[in-house]
């Protein structure tokens, strides 16, 4: 039923043609050819008796073929074929009707069925351009669906096809796009469960070992048994914390973390986490610092999040400082809000790990090795908790000469 009515709608088109078609005629008549008031009454009169049949029988006529026709080519040549045979009807049945001469109907039929066929072999040939457009963007889309998401079209007509071969390219790099990424994410997600199981397996074989000691009686001094026991514990701590973090960090990335908003005030912040790691600090010969400023708007914030944010750089800066560095806190108003900067003099990382420093579980060759400590989840927890927070961080560094972590809290 909807498909008949489509049918019926595209009728418009051929009326629209045929009206204008009597409006141009008709002024023809009129303005070039000055013709009687009568011989228009009758033109109008004889055009209208043959037009309507003609124009509905070929409309008919061409909702059938092409259905049956499954080319551009021959459905175009239809098209053709039937506005000249149209045409010709119209003029024979007008020319009947005016009494115009046999002679003169089978030259002007004749002329029109040379313009005809002309016109034919144009549309055929421009059904032929489309014809091959279409293709091109079928091979294209073959491609795809093969897995060549490089596949690109490029049409040299500028038309409505040209538009189509556009979407199709962009369609393209967004495929592109989406399938590196899933690449990339399947690459992540091997590494993630390579990293959780190689944090997780070490310290389990530990505590298996040291239990399995002292079950066997193989440890039976008191000063080794409570050594053993120290150690299992700082192991299940260790434990502890890496399931803390993942769990912590899946609950950021999936947006399921909901922030418990308060007022902030960034400089006391600051000070606490100075004051409570002087001690680790000072345990390795390492200057800490703050630098803050005085006028810093209070910011809105989850207090605990954003302190675990600082624990995270500071600690992480204290873990690659050497003894007799120094790591300095600052906080400054920025245009885009509250920045605050962790700045040490450490062993700096190399530019080949910057893009990744905030990955999950990613440690450098140097600078994040698994013999300096931590899971590599420190960052990565830290960048979720800010942009959580609607800002961002970013880090600069150089070998040598060490590292500074920026990130801006937006005051509103």
């Amino acid at each position: 039923m909807t498909s008949q009515k489509i049918a019926w709608r595209e009728m418009w088109s051929p009326v629209v043609g045929l009206v204008g078609a009597f409006v141009v005629a008709l002024a023809i008549a009129v303005y070039v050819m000055e013709a009687p008031a009568s011989d228009l009454t009758d033109l109008l009169k004889f055009l209208l008796t043959s037009s309507l049949p003609s124009l509905l029988l070929g409309y008919l006529i061409f909702v059938v073929g092409r259905r049956w026709l499954h080319s551009i080519r021959y459905k175009t040549l239809l098209a053709y074929s039937l506005g000249v045979i149209i045409a010709i009807i119209n003029i024979y049945v007008t020319s009947k009707l005016m009494f115009v001469s046999e002679h003169d109907f089978l030259l002007l039929g004749l002329l029109l069925t040379f313009a005809g066929i002309l016109s034919a072999s144009f549309g055929y040939l421009l059904a032929a351009s489309m014809a091959h457009s279409l293709a091109l963007l079928q091979k294209g889309a073959q491609r795809i669906a093969r897995g060549d998401f490089s596949a690109r079209v490029h049409l040299t007509e500028v038309d409505e096809l040209s538009e189509v071969a556009e979407a199709f390219n962009l369609m393209g790099d967004e495929l592109q796009k989406s399938f590196v990424r899933q690449r990339e994410l399947e690459q992540a997600r091997r590494d993630l469960i390579a990293a959780v199981s190689h944090d997780l397996r070490t310290p389990l074989t530990s505590i298996r070992a040291m239990i399995e000691a002292l079950a066997d009686g193989v440890v039976a001094e008191p000063q080794t048994v409570q050594r053993y026991y120290g150690a299992m514990h700082s192991q299940i701590q260790n434990l502890s914390g890496l399931i803390n973090d993942l769990f912590e960090l899946s609950q950021l990335e999936t947006g399921q973390a909901q922030l418990a908003v308060e007022a902030v005030n960034m400089n006391d912040l600051l000070s606490d986490v100075l004051e409570s790691m002087q001690a680790q600090a000072g345990a390795k010969g390492v200057s800490l610092k703050g630098i803050f400023s005085e006028d810093l708007p209070i910011i809105k914030g989850e207090l605990n999040k954003l302190q675990r944010v600082i624990y995270n750089l500071v600690q992480n800066a204290i873990r690659h400082t050497p003894g007799g560095g120094s790591i300095s806190l600052s906080t400054q108003v920025a245009p885009e809000g509250i920045r605050v900067e962790v700045a040490d003099t450490g062993e700096g990382i190399a530019p080949e790990d910057l893009p990744h420093i905030f990955e999950q579980f990613f440690r450098g060759e140097k600078s994040r090795s698994r013999e300096t400590g931590g899971a590599g989840l420190g960052l990565a927890i830290a960048k979720r908790i800010v942009e959580a927070h609607h800002g961002r961080i970013w880090v600069e560094s150089q070998v040598g000469q060490g590292t500074r972590f920026w990130f801006v809290l937006p005051t509103f």
